[in-house]
């Protein structure tokens, strides 16, 4: 029997691990196996072949420049791993899907900056939070998320008060909402980098959102490459 293999989603130390439990189960309906990484727990096998950065609380201002706290809560100890992790896995080409708070730190890794608190500024989408749909994600076409997903605009859950704001090189825009903020950023020339601001892993009814796990499992599985080391052939 063929072992599933191994990516490892990180998080933040708590008791109640909801957004942790809802990704295994799609991850392992994609066929993968998954490990709980966090700042309290920061080890992992040496075979890890892909990873998720998983949402949580707002990284620190400090990461991109700017000050102040927009009434947030932070996890210096979850930024400061989150940030190694990624930019190992950016180094080796290792597959990586960002979620939320992961698709910020990944652009922030870059370079990038974010806005501190887009309440005020949205117009057309709400302010609420809920793991269900509610607003318009518009993907961008020719991008990874438009081969993947087949349609030009999904609806997406919201659970966030930032987003990325400028975005950093090598990464693009791969969908947006009808406030023009980043739903989702990519790596066109990367194996698999792609973050999107949404929460998919709340959605497993929604075959869309199955779709990307999907293809995040599609590129773990065909990458020869792992976190400890680069194991392409000569």
């Amino acid at each position: 029997m063929q072992v599933k293999p191994l990516v490892i989603v990180t998080g933040p130390d708590k008791r109640l691990r909801f957004g942790w439990w809802a990704t295994r189960l799609m991850l392992s309906v994609s066929g993968l196996r998954a490990c709980y990484v966090t700042p309290a727990s920061p080890y992992y096998p040496a075979d890890v072949a892909g990873v998720v950065i998983g949402g949580g609380d707002d990284v620190q201002p400090k990461h991109y420049g700017l000050g102040g706290d927009a009434g947030a809560r932070y996890d210096p100890e979850r930024d400061a791993l989150e940030l190694e992790i990624f930019r190992l896995a950016f180094a080796r080409q290792v597959p990586v899907l960002g979620i939320c708070r992961g698709a910020q730190l990944m652009n922030i890794a870059r370079g990038g900056n974010l806005h501190q608190d887009l309440r005020p500024l949205r117009s057309h989408t709400p302010n609420r939070n809920t793991i269900f749909k509610i607003k318009d994600a518009i993907i961008e076409p020719a991008t990874r998320l438009a081969e993947i997903f087949g349609h030009h605009q999904l609806r997406v859950n919201s659970l966030h008060n930032q987003a990325i704001d400028d975005i950093a090189e090598p990464f693009r825009l791969a969908a947006r909402d009808r406030d023009g903020f980043t739903q989702a950023i990519e790596h066109p020339q990367h194996p698999f980098m792609v973050g999107v601001q949404w929460h998919p892993e709340y959605l497993p009814y929604a075959r869309h959102q199955r779709k990307l796990f999907a293809a995040f499992s599609r590129a773990v599985k065909i990458s020869r490459n792992t976190l400890a080391s680069d194991r392409r052939e000569p």
